[in-house]
């Protein structure tokens, strides 16, 4: 939605990651385990981070590997979507494609991962956006304000109001 808005393509890296593998997540990280599905995603940043004009979504834990860092920061706005534990939990409730959260304590793993990936998020994002009781659109609203107050929906706001003045 937020490519859409801003007229830039959308890619994720895991989608890309299991397009070229044939296989997904799970399979990999079963397969390779946690560090070769890294080393995969840090392969997907190096090849994708200096896209012009592109949304590019990551897994959470691509943060994880420091050399990815500059990868996320290259040429980029980063944007931290923060969400609460309690939200993660019910987001995640029947996900079956997160390897790292099929265990018998999703939460306690969700509130592990909070522990160890929050300040990293923090420190490399230039947004952090609060999404909890948020609907998608209202979060891309007010993602496009912060990112570009001037993309198509905001001119199309300002002639609005201009024939509203009228």
């Amino acid at each position: 939605m937020l490519a859409r808005e801003l007229g830039y393509r959308f890619l994720d890296t895991d989608r890309i990651i299991e397009e070229r593998c044939g296989a997904n997540i799970p399979w990999i990280f079963d397969v390779e385990g946690e560090d070769g599905f890294r080393q995969r995603e840090t392969a997907m940043l190096t090849e994708l981070a200096s896209e012009p004009k592109t949304v590019l979504a990551t897994g959470g834990g691509a943060v994880m590997r420091s050399e990815n860092h500059p990868l996320l920061k290259q040429d980029s706005v980063v944007v931290y979507l923060k969400t609460s534990i309690e939200q993660q939990v019910e987001r995640t409730r029947k996900d079956r494609n997160r390897p790292l959260l099929q265990n018998d304590d999703p939460e306690a793993i969700l509130r592990n991962l909070f522990a160890i990936r929050d300040p990293i998020y923090r420190e490399l994002a230039d947004i952090v956006m609060h999404t909890d009781r948020k609907s998608p659109r209202l979060v891309v609203r007010q993602l496009v304000n912060r990112i570009n107050p001037r993309t198509p929906r905001h001119r199309r706001q300002v002639r609005k109001e201009g024939r509203h003045h009228v």
